[in-house]
Formats: structure tokens, C-alpha cells, sequence
């Protein structure tokens, strides 16, 4: 059983993730910034991701560390997720914990040599900085402490919560290309996003490393 604190826990992805965790007996604290009904067997904490104190306390004996958050403010004046990073990098490190973060599709290669998703003309100006602000996190943690042990996990391009889709249970877990099925279609529902999640979590397979997954 693992010790998981999981910032964003009770989100869409967050949520799912945590649920998926606690189903598996880990112990999984769900942090918000407001309290939320949530997954039996997951208990909910509130506070900032960017509080030291309240993180340093909160993360102590943790052996995994997610966050399933917005990259961008979520209002006017707050700070980007990325700068939450150092703090995150240094109670990992001094906690022997594994960070982990629930990334977005638009940094991924639509093939091998690129370009990124978020560099085609086809990608929607509307997701450009939320895509952006999660690719600077993921070249952050590429170039971070090696002491630090992280991964990073990109869905397919079809994710979130207006297309829940159903939980299948089979998946493909890829790296930095973009993953479509026979027909095109780029998609996993947040369902068997947090199943492969949680599997990287209890296999460790991917060290420092970006994996996407998709069906």
C-alpha cells in the first residue's frame, strides 16, 4: 500500500485517479482548493499547492506524489502551476516521493520529428495557453534534479469531461507521438486514463519519463 497525496483529487481526472487508488487499498489523500464529495476510502484535504507550509506538512512520508491541475491561473493574479514546481521538486526529493503530473495532449508529436500538436495550424487558439503552460512543465521536469524521480502522462486528444466515455479496461500506452486508433479517432475516457495512471504508480516502468495513453 502506498502513501498518495493527489493534488487536483477531486477534478475530473484528478478524481478519477484518486477513486482508482483507493479501490486498489492505497492510502489517498485528495487535496482541493474547496471540499468536495469524493470516492469512498479517499480522504479530502484543502489547501493551495503553492502554501510551503501546508505542502511540506501534508507530503510528509509520502511515497507518490500526483497533480491533476489546471496549468494556467485559475483567476486573475494566481501563479502558474509550473511555479509551484521547485517546492514540489524539493519535498519529492527530501520524501523519497515519486511526482507525478496528469498532462494534456498538445505537446505530443503528431508523428516522429514533430511537430507538437499545439503547432499545427488545426489546434484551437482557445486551449493554446492552457497546451502551452503544460509543455513548459514537462521541459521543466526534463531538465530538473536527477535526484528527482517523476513521470508525466499525456491523454489522447480526445479527453475530459465532456467526453467521459465508458471504462473499457485495454488501452495503449505510448511516449511523445500522438496515438490513434484504426479510424483516426485519438480518444480515452477518464476511466482508463486513471487505470493506466495508477498502473505506472504501482509499476514504476517510466522513470523521467513523458508516457501517453489512448486506445
Amino acid at each position: 500500500m502506498a502513501k498518495v497525496i493527489v493534488f487536483g483529487g477531486t477534478g475530473y481526472a484528478g478524481g478519477r485517479i484518486s477513486a482508482e487508488l483507493a479501490s486498489r487499498g492505497h492510502q489517498v489523500t485528495a487535496v482541493a482548493r474547496h471540499a468536495k464529495e469524493v470516492a469512498s476510502g479517499v480522504e479530502v484535504r484543502t489547501g493551495s499547492i503553492h502554501d510551503a507550509a501546508f505542502v511540506t506538512e501534508l507530503v510528509k512520508g509520502a511515497d507518490q506524489i500526483v497533480v491533476a491541475l489546471r496549468a494556467e491561473p485559475g483567476e486573475e493574479g494566481e501563479p502558474k502551476l509550473i511555479d509551484a514546481l521547485p517546492l514540489l521538486t524539493e519535498v519529492s526529493i527530501a520524501n523519497g516521493a515519486r511526482l507525478s503530473f496528469v498532462g494534456g495532449a498538445g505537446s505530443l508529436l503528431v508523428a516522429e520529428g514533430g511537430p507538437a500538436l499545439i503547432d499545427t495550424p488545426e489546434f484551437p487558439d482557445a486551449y493554446k495557453g492552457e497546451a502551452g503552460s503544460h509543455r513548459e512543465i514537462l521541459e521543466a521536469l526534463r531538465v530538473s534534479d536527477e535526484k528527482l524521480d517523476w513521470f508525466y502522462v499525456s491523454p489522447a486528444a480526445e479527453f475530459g469531461s465532456w467526453v467521459p466515455g465508458e471504462r473499457v479496461g485495454s488501452f495503449r500506452v505510448g511516449g511523445d507521438v500522438l496515438q490513434s486508433d484504426a479510424e483516426g479517432k485519438s480518444f480515452i475516457s477518464g476511466d482508463d486514463y486513471a487505470i493506466a495512471y495508477v498502473d505506472e504508480i504501482e509499476a514504476g516502468a517510466h522513470r523521467r519519463e513523458r508516457i501517453s495513453v489512448a486506445y
